[in-house]
């Protein structure tokens, strides 16, 4: 375990932004993890836990605490079984189950971070999340004091949502475990019409797993949404806002709105979220609201390559990027009724 004063976490943060924190933790095992919890929870120090900062916006004077970086290893598949440590990198293990010909995840390719990270947020994009594929998530209970396994029911998943999310100061999470599927070297069946239309297939058909992955690491990579530290499209969180889910009234309110601003023809996005509910884009929204592609002048700016990415083109604080934020938010909101939420979370800062 390794211990560091005054550590800076901007390098530690796919934003490249925040301030030091006042101290800094490694941990390279569970043990190790569950230590560095129990003390600072012992001596009443500020947490914050550090997977592989991807969804974080840390403020400019830092983090006044102990910032806990997790960087366990382990990777077990047994069967259809895949067990991951919290600080494996995510995109490694889709690729490794993409390998092993095993179906679930292989859509989820391309995302940053940890696993640990992905039932926090329930990570999900182009048809798949998490949640269809993970059957237990392993955690350290803070207020218990001890390890627990959790079952998919009892990490209450929604969209980007989960119980993690709702006790955040609770669980930290361990360990994580899927049940994937063997399909002969088949994907599962594709959901998301985009990624159908490049394979040339049609939604719900299945096709090579390594296709498949291949072909999401290339509609990421062409919305700037695959790591590449030359590329300043990358320096940000992927989508910085969830897409909005709107009941029935809500949504009528919305679409006499896009009427009025775009005209009568114009129809927004919409898609069945369950319980009677609608989601519709947040990047399609931002878009019609003026805010395009590379929209910006200063050091944070809208991603040249999709409107959802807020991005840091190089010198920008993390302020920067939170005017640019509340910039959009604002716009969308006069213009459309809807307030857009963040994706990732905030740290010392708020929208």
């Amino acid at each position: 375990m390794q211990e560091l004063h005054d550590a800076p976490l901007a390098p530690l943060t796919t934003f490249r932004l925040g301030g030091p924190a006042t101290r800094l933790i490694t941990a390279t095992t569970d043990a190790e993890v569950i230590e560095a919890v129990s003390a600072a929870d012992a001596e009443g120090t500020p947490l914050l836990i550090i997977g592989g900062g991807s969804n974080l916006v840390i403020s400019d004077t830092g983090f006044e605490g102990t910032a806990l970086r997790i960087a366990t290893r382990g990777l077990v598949l047994d069967g259809t079984e895949l067990e991951l440590a919290a600080g494996e990198v995510w995109t490694d293990a889709v690729a490794r189950t993409v390998e092993a010909g095993l179906a679930g995840i292989e859509c989820l390719a391309g995302i940053p971070g940890s696993a640990g990270a992905t039932p926090i947020q329930n990570v999900g994009a182009y048809g798949q999340e998490v949640a269809g594929t993970l059957t237990e998530v392993i955690a350290y209970d803070r207020q218990a004091g001890e390890t627990v396994t959790m079952s998919n029911e009892e990490c209450a998943f929604s969209y980007r949502h989960s119980r993690f999310k709702n006790e955040p100061d609770r669980f930290v999470v361990l360990r994580v475990r899927f049940r994937l599927t063997d399909e002969g070297g088949l994907s599962a069946p594709l959901k998301y019409a985009e990624t159908a239309r490049a394979l040339g297939v049609e939604a719900g058909d299945r096709v090579p797993l390594t296709d498949a992955r291949a072909t999401v690491l290339k509609l990421r990579a062409g919305k700037g949404m695959v790591l590449d530290p030359e590329d300043h499209d990358t320096w940000s969180a992927g989508s910085f806002f969830t897409n909005p889910i709107l009941s029935d009234a809500e949504l009528e309110a919305f679409r006499g709105r896009v009427r009025d601003r775009l005209g009568p023809d114009a129809a927004p996005p919409a898609f069945p979220s369950g319980d009677g509910r609608t989601k519709t884009s947040a990047a399609w929204l931002i878009d019609r609201a003026g805010f395009t592609k590379g929209y910006g002048e200063g050091p944070a700016r809208i991603s040249t390559k999709h409107s959802l990415a807020l991005t840091n083109r190089g010198a920008a604080t993390s302020d920067d990027l939170l005017d640019l934020a509340r910039e959009v938010v604002s716009g969308v909101r006069d213009a459309f009724g809807i307030t857009l939420v963040n994706e990732p979370v905030t740290v010392g800062v708020h929208l």
